[in-house]
């Protein structure tokens, strides 16, 4: 990482040491979920205040085919995010080949958990539509910014739910910071993401646009509509 990186950042460094003993030195009883980033464990840190607050950090395995670029991705755009649907990001780690993301961590885990729980009613799923929608659209219009994101891997397991089943969306290493005056010209770049949410169009274009992002949405409101009315 440049210089530069690195002082526009360093306020959100949190040592290594305290997250191996936040997390039990990443046991795997405190894996609490998984991707193509590598394994998130629960644990608890303490804020600036001196308060324990519950994270999830999200443990890079090189294994996986991931790494620095996806990490300081992550980095870069998440530190610059605000907004309620979107998940809150506290800190990292960059320490002794240790590569990690720290966030809240939102106790109901991901919405591919739930989507056949029948005790989530039709109102509660609603929100949650209403909730990643708001977020995608703050996305592609970030207010008083030049540029928008496109995220580039929306899917039921990259949102992640709180107490309330309040919507957070997560997983931004593949995402892209585009000038908002091309905003409808197509980012050249390979085809990546989940399966069965990336656009065709993608494979047409050779790159996306902010509408991959509504594309991969529209999959995830497919799949917590017939989810519910199945279930």
């Amino acid at each position: 990482m440049s210089s530069t990186l690195t002082i526009e950042f360093v306020h959100l460094q949190i040592p290594l040491e305290d997250i191996l003993k936040a997390t039990d030195n990443f046991s795997d009883k405190n894996i609490i979920g998984k991707g193509g980033f590598g394994n998130v464990y629960k644990g608890k840190l303490k804020n600036p205040s001196d308060k324990w607050i519950k994270i999830g950090a999200r443990r890079l395995d090189r294994r996986r085919g991931q790494g620095d670029v996806e990490f300081w991705t992550e980095v870069s755009v998440l530190s610059s995010l605000k907004h309620k649907n979107i998940v809150s990001m506290i800190g990292f780690c960059d320490e002794n080949g240790e590569k990690i993301i720290i966030h809240q961590r939102y106790p109901k885990g991901s919405l591919n958990l739930h989507l056949t729980n029948t005790k989530i009613t039709g109102s509660q799923r609603l929100k949650i539509i209403e909730g990643i929608t708001s977020a995608i659209t703050y996305l592609h219009n970030i207010p008083g910014e030049s540029y928008h994101v496109i995220h580039r891997n929306i899917n039921s397991s990259t949102i992640l739910l709180d107490e309330n089943w309040v919507p957070k969306l997560s997983g931004f290493e593949l995402s892209i910071k585009h000038p908002k005056d091309r905003k409808d010209q197509v980012y050249i770049c390979e085809p990546i993401g989940t399966k069965g949410y990336i656009d065709p169009e993608t494979h047409i274009t050779g790159g996306v646009t902010h509408k991959s992002d509504v594309y991969a949405m529209g999959v995830v409101i497919f799949e917590i509509i017939l989810c519910w009315r199945f279930y």
